[in-house]
This record gives structure tokens, sequence and C-alpha cells, in this order.
């Protein structure tokens, strides 16, 4: 039999849901820094995501112990629609009409983005000028608009994960992505910002 670090996602789950609650430790590691991240970017509080984090793992616990978890190669993807759906019960709760509330200085800085610019030294100022620029657009994106962004560029997401994470359909995904590039091109001209990365 493997050991643990040597198993998918998906046997881990299924380990954990067998009564290994080690497997679930090593899940939590794999997995809590993406949906951390999603959390911060659209509740724009610290606080508020350590407690919707805490409360999205008790509900991926809870179902994986009630046998709610069918492995389907997608263990991540899983993880995500119950992060979406956790968020969204809280702004439901406090009948919040947008998801996320612009803030000044839109920082991203601790997401994941290796391989996102990947510009030599003499580059990269005008590459982090651009990515500032970028940040300071998505907070004037509509909150639909904005999500399906960070989703698609800073999580890496396929639209069909994104709609199913969502629960849109991927056209209603992929006509959010449309507009929210057709506004980040009229926001750039409007302000004559230069979006090329070299």
């Amino acid at each position: 039999m493997k050991n643990l670090a040597q198993m998918t996602d998906e046997e881990l789950a299924l380990c954990y849901m067998d009564g290994n609650n080690r497997a679930f430790d090593l899940l939590l590691s794999r997995n809590q820094s993406k949906l951390f991240s999603y959390i911060l970017f659209v509740v724009r509080d610290q606080d508020k995501a350590n407690d919707l984090f805490q409360e999205t793992f008790v509900k991926i616990i809870v179902k994986l112990q009630s046998g709610k978890y069918a492995p389907t190669g997608k263990f991540g993807a899983w993880c995500m629609r119950i992060t979406h759906n956790v968020i969204m019960d809280w702004y439901r709760e406090q009948k919040a009409e947008h998801i996320v509330e612009p803030t000044e200085g839109n920082d991203l800085s601790n997401l994941s983005h290796d391989g996102l610019l990947d510009a030599n030294i003499e580059n990269q100022y005008t590459n982090d000028q651009v990515m500032s620029d970028v940040k300071k657009m998505m907070n004037h994106l509509p909150t639909t608009q904005r999500e399906v962004v960070f989703m698609r560029f800073y999580q890496q997401m396929s639209f069909k994960e994104i709609a199913a994470t969502t629960n849109v359909s991927i056209n209603t995904a992929l006509g959010r992505m449309r507009y929210a590039l057709i506004n980040m091109r009229r926001m750039a001209r409007e302000h004559g910002v230069q979006l090329q990365i070299d």
C-alpha cells in the first residue's frame, strides 16, 4: 500500500472516510493555501476569511464523514465548490448586494502566481506596473466578473471548473469573462493605461 504522501487527494479523501485522520491533515495542507487565497480575495477581510476558511473545512469534514464525496479525480474542484457556497451563504446572511467591495490597493501579493510573469529584470518594473493597473481595474468590475477573472487567472481554473464552482453554465462563465475583458479594456482606454506585459 502507498504511503499517504504518495496518494492523490481522492485517495486521501477515501482514506479519511475510512477513519485515517492523518490523511485529512495531508489533504488540508495540500489545499488550504488555494482555498484561503480565494476566500480572502472575495471577502477582503483577514478575520472574516479565517472564519469562513474554518467553516469551509468543517463542511468538508462533515461531508466526507457522512460519505457525501464520490471520487471523480476532482477533489480540488469539489472543495472550491463548497468554499464558494460557504461564501455565498455568508453574504446572503449579511443581505449584501455585492460579494466583494472594492478596496484601495487591492493587494494580491499573498496569492500564488508563479509563472504569471516570466520577465527579465529590465522588464520587471513595467510588468509590476501593468499588474498593479490590472488589480485596480479588477476592483471596478462587477462582482461576478471579478470572481471569474480571479478563478481563471489566479487559480488557473478551467471554465468548466469555474462554471461548476459558481453553479452557472459554461456559456455564462465565458460571458462573464468576455464582459470583464471588455470592461477592463474600456477602463484602460479611458485612463490611457498600457496593458502589455513583455
